[in-house]
This record gives structure tokens, sequence and C-alpha cells, in this order.
């Protein structure tokens, strides 16, 4: 399967279905099934801000209990839209010959400069159990046979 590796707190956010988009300064083609990792490093600064404090509060965590290097999650990676357009509490994303706005708590959650991607991700289901794993840089692959469980919550 493939996997992406994720800097905490973003990737808890996208495991518990309150982050949708996933930015990067690059594109990709694949669309799929995508399992999220949890990389080694916990951005606490992050953690500290709003809305994103209170969002890992509800989930019970916070910048001291965020698992890592761990696959935390699988999802359907659906679409990558370009930013280009970047209000500062809103972002436009090219979809076609469409517009899609991202703002409050998803604008807050992602990195909308013009000229990145948000990566769109759907039937986000959180592991039961966390499988352990090395992160690496772009998609990678990681044998996911066998999923303890699947939490829908």
């Amino acid at each position: 399967m493939k996997v992406i590796s994720i800097i905490q707190p973003w990737a808890t956010l996208i495991a518990m279905g309150e982050k949708k988009f996933e930015t990067r300064s690059w594109s990709t083609k694949y669309r799929g099934e995508l399992a999220i990792h949890s990389s080694k490093k916990v951005n606490k600064e992050a953690c500290r801000l709003e809305p994103i404090r209170s969002v890992l509060a509800k989930h019970g965590y916070d910048e001291s209990n965020l698992p890592t290097g761990v696959i935390l999650a699988t999802c359907q990676l659906l679409n990558c839209f370009k930013v280009f357009a970047d209000k500062g509490t809103s972002a436009a994303l090219e979809v076609g010959r469409m517009v899609r706005i991202v703002e409050g708590d998803e604008y807050q959650f992602g990195d909308y400069s013009e000229g990145r991607f948000a990566w769109e991700l759907r039937d986000v289901n959180a592991l039961y159990e966390p499988i352990p794993a090395k992160g690496k840089l772009n998609l990678w692959e990681h044998p996911l046979t066998e999923m303890v469980g699947e939490n829908n919550d």
C-alpha cells in the first residue's frame, strides 16, 4: 500500500477525520488507497495554536501524547489540486474550470501558499492498533496485510 509520512499534529488531525486536505509542495498523479504515517517529529509550537490545540484536545491529545513512528490510518486519495490564491483566511483551489474554496479550520490545518498542492483525502479509517513503521520521503510502499481493526469514530 502507498504511504505518506506526515509530521505531527497533522497526521493525527487526518486520522481523526478533522483534516480533509494534506498540503504539499509537490503534486502527485497517484489516486487510490493511501496510509497515513506519523513521522517521529512533533511540531510542538503548532500543537499550541488554535484551532489545532482545541481539536486535538477534543480527541484526548496534546503535544505530549501524539503517536509517532506509526501508521495511524488509511484513506482514499481522491484528487490533487493546485492552490492558486491564498487570501490569508481562505484559499482557492484549481478544480478544472471550477474553483474550490478552503476556509475555517481546514485552512488553518494546512499551508495553502500559492503554488502548493492540496491532496483531497476521503474515507479515513483510523487503525485500532497503529502499525510501527519507519517513515520515508515522498510516497512509499508498506506491506499492510493485517490491520488489527479499524475505528470509524
